[in-house]
C-alpha cells in the first residue's frame, strides 16, 4: 500500500541519488566539468585563499656574492556568499489515494514530478552559469498590448517561468507573475495579471531571486566593480582578456586569445563555449580545411574540436560571444549536495497549510568560483552565421 512514509523513503533512498547525479552531468557540458567540493566553505561564506604573481626569491648571482633575498607569495582571500536553490515538487492527496493500491501508479507520479524538478533545475542551473548573480532575465522595452510585452532577449524565458516585474530603480512593481507564452521570432511574453502600463525599461528577474543567484560569468568578465570582494581596478590580476567587436570570426582570432592568456598567466585553455550562431561560423571556416569529426565530453555531451580543445553551443551563451575557459580554475563550492529539505521531525513530505497538498523541497547551497580570472578569455561582437 502507498502511504506517504513510504513515499519519502523512496524519494530519500531512490530518487536523490539519481537526481543529484543527474543534476551533475545533465546541466551543461561546462557545468559537467567543473569540481565540487565542500572545501573553502566557512559558515555561509567561501573564503578561498588564491595565489597571484610568482615568488621574488629567485636571482643569478656570482660564484662568491650574496644569496637571494627571500621572496613572499602573493595571495588574496575571495569571499562569496553560499547561494540558496530551491526547487519544489507538489503532489495531491487525491493522487496519492487514487494510486494507494497500484504501486506502478505511483511510481509514474513520481517519476513525472521528478523529470520535471530536474529539467526546472537544470534550466536555471545553466541559465545562472552565465549570469552576473543578479538574477536578470530580460529588459521589457515596451508594451505590446494587453498583458504583452516587448523584450530585449527571450534567451532566458521560458512558459511557465514565475517572475517579479523590477522598475528602473530596482523596486518591485509586479511579483509572482507567471509567464504564459513566448513569441520568440518578435520577442513578445504574455504575463499573468492585470496589464502593467508604461513598462519601457522594467526589468524581470526570477521570482524573490533579486542579486541571490549564483555568481556567473557575467560577473567575471567585467573590467570595473567588485569580483569575490576584491576590486577590479586595483588588482589587474583579476582581469580577464576581453576582446570586442571581433567581426568575421577566423582561427587566427582564436588562437590569439588562447596564446594571449597563456602568455599573460600560463594558463591553459582547455574549452570553449559560444553561442549557436558563432559556433555555425566557426563550423564554416573550420570545414574549408579539414574534415570534422565530433568530440565526446562527460555526460554524453557532443563538441565540436579546435585544435584539440572541445567547442560547446549553449542556449545561454551570449549572442555573438565565445568564452575561452581553463575549467581546472573553476569551482562550485557546496555546503552539501542536493538534499531534500527536513522538519524538526525528519520528514520532507509536508502538507501545505488548508490544502490537500504534501510538497517537498530540493536544497543546495553553493557558489561559482574562478581562481585565476586573468586566465580566461572572451571574444565579443562576433558575426553569426
Amino acid at each position: 500500500m502507498v502511504t506517504t512514509s513510504n513515499a519519502e523513503i523512496a524519494l530519500k533512498t531512490y530518487y536523490l541519488p539519481a537526481i543529484a547525479d543527474q543534476l551533475d552531468k545533465s546541466v551543461s557540458p561546462f557545468f559537467a566539468r567543473i569540481r565540487k567540493t565542500t572545501s573553502d566553505v566557512s559558515g555561509k561564506e567561501v573564503r578561498k585563499l588564491v595565489r597571484y604573481g610568482v615568488n621574488g626569491g629567485i636571482s643569478a648571482g656570482t660564484e662568491t656574492g650574496e644569496l637571494p633575498t627571500a621572496g613572499t607569495n602573493s595571495y588574496a582571500v575571495f569571499t562569496s556568499s553560499l547561494k540558496n536553490f530551491y526547487g519544489t515538487i507538489e503532489i495531491t492527496d487525491k493522487a496519492i489515494r487514487s494510486s494507494a493500491t497500484e504501486a506502478g501508479a505511483f511510481v509514474s507520479l513520481l517519476n513525472d514530478e521528478m523529470n520535471s524538478l530536474i529539467r526546472s533545475a537544470s534550466f536555471n542551473f545553466n541559465r545562472m552559469l552565465f549570469g552576473d548573480g543578479s538574477g536578470k532575465l530580460a529588459t521589457i522595452t515596451g508594451n505590446a498590448s494587453s498583458a504583452h510585452y516587448n523584450v530585449d532577449s527571450v534567451k532566458n524565458l521560458a512558459e511557465g517561468m514565475v517572475v517579479d516585474v523590477l522598475s528602473v530603480s530596482g523596486s518591485i512593481l509586479a511579483s509572482s507573475r507567471t509567464i504564459q507564452s513566448v513569441d520568440h521570432e518578435n520577442k513578445i511574453i504574455a504575463l499573468s495579471g492585470s496589464d502593467i502600463s508604461s513598462a519601457t525599461n522594467y526589468t524581470l528577474v526570477v521570482q524573490d531571486s533579486k542579486d541571490l543567484e549564483l555568481t556567473g560569468l557575467g560577473s567575471l568578465f567585467k573590467e570595473s566593480g567588485t569580483l569575490y570582494g576584491q576590486r577590479i581596478e586595483s588588482c589587474h590580476w583579476l582581469k580577464p582578456n576581453i576582446y570586442t567587436e571581433v567581426g568575421d570570426l577566423d582561427e587566427m582570432k582564436i588562437q590569439k586569445a588562447i596564446d594571449d592568456v597563456e602568455e599573460r598567466t600560463g594558463s591553459k585553455i582547455n574549452f570553449i563555449m559560444c553561442s549557436w550562431g558563432v559556433r555555425r561560423a566557426l563550423f564554416n571556416v573550420l570545414s574549408k580545411s579539414r574534415v570534422l569529426e565530433p568530440m565526446t565530453l562527460e555526460g554524453g555531451f557532443k563538441a565540436l574540436n579546435f585544435n584539440g580543445i572541445p567547442v560547446v553551443a549553449d542556449r545561454f551563451c551570449p549572442d555573438g560571444t565565445m568564452y575561452l575557459l581553463n575549467t581546472d580554475d573553476f569551482a562550485i563550492h557546496q555546503l552539501c549536495d542536493w538534499q531534500w529539505l527536513e522538519g524538526e521531525d525528519g520528514k520532507i513530505l509536508k502538507q501545505v497549510a488548508g490544502k490537500p497538498i504534501f510538497t517537498a523541497t530540493l536544497v543546495k547551497y553553493a557558489d561559482l568560483m574562478c581562481y585565476r580570472p586573468a586566465g580566461q578569455a572572451m571574444l565579443a561582437g562576433i558575426t553569426e552565421a
